[in-house]
């Protein structure tokens, strides 16, 4: 036995030394300066911020699709690099709260939230409820002693603290999840049935400051309306608005917080204000598509590893043009990068066992569409789409690593897999060594990054999944997001080790593993 053990781990050993050595070689297509000559088009002028939908969002699809057919990758969608997002632009008409003869604009005093909105509303109601901060949990409870089924209903942000600052909920001094995850109060408002939620939003009329026509001009989502269950509209409403409905009471939010501190007890009442409520929506259909550029593997090639970005951004908002060199013209750069090495070393005869689908999505932005379109309508079925290696923002440096920029936020690697987590990490250890930040992977972040990327579209179906991320900035979501701030040798390492994950990926034995149970919740 052991004549012939000895040489099968020997040879065994060459193999994976030579396949190591193969990854170094092709890591290095992975450069500054080809990353900066791909960003410094993405992410110009002439592509208008990318926003989905809009010119310049268009010249990125282009751009991607001719780079990924000039490597000579497939078009896996019927022969097209294109998988078409069916999308809706919804606008706000005619718009106006009116109370005691006052109307109150949109974008001014309230702004509509949320997917499938009704087409318009026409209502007046006699009375609406006051339900305080809208919790029933712990030893609070802003619904004991009322009915908010069938009636509009104003809630409040935060949660209620006594006297000696300790929260009600948790009974210490942080905050709880209805303070740190706003969707949770509403959630378990809708499942209470209101007919309309007003959400005071403190500071609304500062905030909204400026940007009234860029709030009624659009938003961009799904034609289809989800009529098995139907949701209250949420309104969020500025504090002079909730003053107005309140006049009856004697008080405002101010006082009615106060009120609750001092007596810990929810101040939840009926009032007898009428208040009218009048919107309309108009709706065209958006031009939208996802790319994607296939390379089959040899001998595993009916699995699939996905390598993914978002290439829209946020546009031109107040007449400035919001490039998004890192937002995420960065990480579409990169998949551009991968693609370019992944190709090369194909032609020397090094090409990948598992197949490779590099894809950037449309509608990140407007709440990860592309993504869930796809993840809806896959190319290449799920069962055997082994992982997920979602790139989003890795140009730039945050302020928690300004003295040592030799860094990478990782989010979700050991999430569904052990196995990935350990690939990811090796891969690492043998190539850029960079230090993986973990800070955003915990389930009580309050920024919830795991749920704002495309990753979580894999996420939720069982696929493992790694987002590479380098942390927010004073650019993000700016105009001054652009390529003269990119840190390219930084990029450069980042990307090279998504390119060693996926390379180790794309070649081991087996694929990784499904073995844990996701701490996320399910629900975002």
């Amino acid at each position: 036995m052991k004549n012939v053990i000895v040489p099968f781990l020997l040879v065994l050993a060459m193999t994976e030394s030579s396949l190591a050595q193969s990854a170094e070689t092709f890591a290095g297509e992975i450069n500054a300066s080809y990353l900066k000559k791909h960003l410094s088009v993405l992410a110009s002028d002439a592509f208008e911020g990318r926003e989905t939908g809009q010119k310049g969002s268009l010249l990125a699809a282009d751009y991607i699709q001719a780079h990924f057919k000039q490597l000579g990758l497939q078009a896996p969608v019927n022969g097209s690099y294109f998988q078409t997002v069916p999308l809706i632009e919804r606008s706000i008409g005619d718009a106006t709260i009116t109370v005691n003869s006052t109307d109150f604009k949109f974008a001014e005093d309230f702004l509509l939230v949320g997917r499938n909105l009704p087409a318009s509303i026409d209502a007046k109601e006699s009375q609406w409820v006051f339900a305080g901060y809208g919790i029933g949990a712990g030893n609070w409870n802003d619904f004991a002693n009322i009915e908010v089924k069938g009636k509009a209903v104003m809630i409040i942000s935060g949660e209620p603290f006594d006297k000696s600052g300790k929260s009600m909920i948790t009974g210490q001094e942080n905050y709880s999840d209805y303070t740190l995850d706003t969707r949770k109060k509403f959630r378990e408002l809708q499942l209470k049935h209101p007919k309309l939620i007003l959400a005071v939003y403190p500071n609304l009329r500062t905030s909204m400051a400026g940007y009234a026509t860029q709030l009624r001009a659009k938003s961009i989502e799904f034609p289809e309306k989800q009529e098995e269950n139907p949701t209250a509209p949420v309104v969020y409403i500025s504090e002079e608005l909730a003053t107005e409905l309140l006049k009856p009471t004697g008080k405002n939010i101010a006082q009615l917080v106060a009120k609750m501190q001092n007596t810990a007890k929810p101040q939840s009442a009926v009032v007898k204000q009428p208040f009218a409520v009048k919107f309309q929506t108009k709706e065209a259909p958006v031009k939208a598509m996802n790319v994607l550029g296939f390379l089959p593997g040899t001998d595993l090639k009916e699995e699939v590893l996905v390598i993914s970005s978002h290439y829209d951004h946020i546009g031109i908002i107040n007449g400035k043009i919001n490039n998004g060199a890192d937002d995420d013209g960065s990480g579409t750069t990169s998949v551009l990068a991968m693609a370019q090495a992944f190709t090369t070393a194909q032609k020397a005869g090094k090409g990948p066992r598992r197949s490779i689908l590099f894809m950037t999505f449309t509608g990140e932005e407007k709440g990860l569409l592309g993504s869930q379109w796809y993840s809806d309508h896959p190319v290449f079925a799920f069962n055997n789409t082994i992982a997920d290696l979602n790139i989003d923002m890795v140009g730039r440096i945050d302020d928690a690593h300004l003295t040592d920029t030799n860094y990478v936020y990782l989010i979700g690697s050991d999430k569904l897999s052990t196995d990935l987590h350990k690939i990811s990490e090796e891969a690492n250890k043998n190539s850029v060594n960079l230090k993986l930040d973990y800070k955003y992977n915990d389930p009580k972040d309050p920024n919830r990054f795991y749920y704002r990327s495309d990753h979580y579209n894999f996420a939720k179906h069982g696929i493992p999944v790694v987002f590479y991320f380098n942390g927010v900035h004073a650019d993000y979501h700016q105009p001054g997001d652009k390529v003269e701030k990119i840190h390219f040798e930084l990029m450069a390492k980042r990307a090279q080790l998504v390119f060693n994950t996926a390379w180790d990926l794309a070649n081991r034995d087996k694929r990784p593993v499904v073995d844990v149970k996701n701490d996320f919740p399910a629900n975002r």
